[in-house]
């Protein structure tokens, strides 16, 4: 990827978690925004979305540091492992893994007596949910090989990522970021193939633009060489 579109990647993404954490925050946690939109206090509402612009910033950095960890760790799984198909499974089976802990350890640490499992496995169901169709929308715009790193990324990186607001366990902080890292990580999941077809585009042309140049430059100088005699 060329510097030009990695810059785009990064700043395109930030727009992205700050503005879903904007919209998202004035929803689940519209109980403490609610006054200010009823009296009309223009400087508070304001100020809120200003803050979480800024806390949707820190989740987009959070899941580009993601990406990008991902991206080398995958190289590695396929260097270690010989093989796309293997090394899928071994991803299929930490996916199953890394979704039982998020049902199973929540439940332990912060269900209440009688509470119900429910919500605990809609959780899950709902992150694997987003993951399954970013996953099959980038298997219909690459390959069939992409799906399962897809959806490990959207999943498990997701819940990596999110490590911070569950363990505070505080719901409006759980719905925001996990929102937040949602679309960040759908978004440059869908958006890496095109920059990368893209800055190959652009260097084909620049080298093409060069070798023209060359050969303009040599002509130049055959033309306006002197005769020997």
């Amino acid at each position: 990827m060329t510097s030009r579109n990695w810059v785009r990647l990064f700043m395109t993404t930030l727009l992205v978690g700050g503005i879903t954490t904007a919209v998202v925050g004035f929803i689940v946690r519209w109980n403490e925004f609610e006054s200010y939109f009823i009296d009309f206090q223009i400087i508070d509402i304001v100020s809120t979305a200003v803050w979480l612009l800024f806390m949707g910033f820190l989740f987009s950095l959070i899941s580009q540091m993601g990406f990008f960890a991902y991206l080398t760790v995958h190289r590695f799984g396929l260097g270690i492992f010989k093989s796309v198909t293997l090394w899928n499974g071994v991803q299929v089976i930490l996916l199953l893994f890394a979704l039982f802990d998020l049902v199973y350890f929540r439940y332990v640490n912060f269900a209440k007596e009688g509470d119900s499992l429910l919500p605990y496995v809609g959780l899950a169901v709902f992150v694997l949910a987003v993951g399954l169709i970013a996953a099959w929308y980038k298997m219909k715009q690459t390959n069939r090989e992409a799906f399962v790193p897809a959806l490990f990324f959207m999943v498990v990186v997701t819940l990596v990522e999110w490590m911070p607001a569950l363990q505070e366990n505080e719901k409006s902080w759980v719905y925001l970021m996990v929102a937040a890292l949602l679309a960040c990580n759908a978004y440059q999941l869908l958006v890496l193939h095109k920059l990368n077809a893209k800055s190959v585009k652009e260097r084909e042309q620049r080298i093409s633009q060069s070798t023209n140049n060359r050969g303009k430059n040599k002509a130049g100088k055959k033309l306006t060489k002197k005769p020997s005699v």
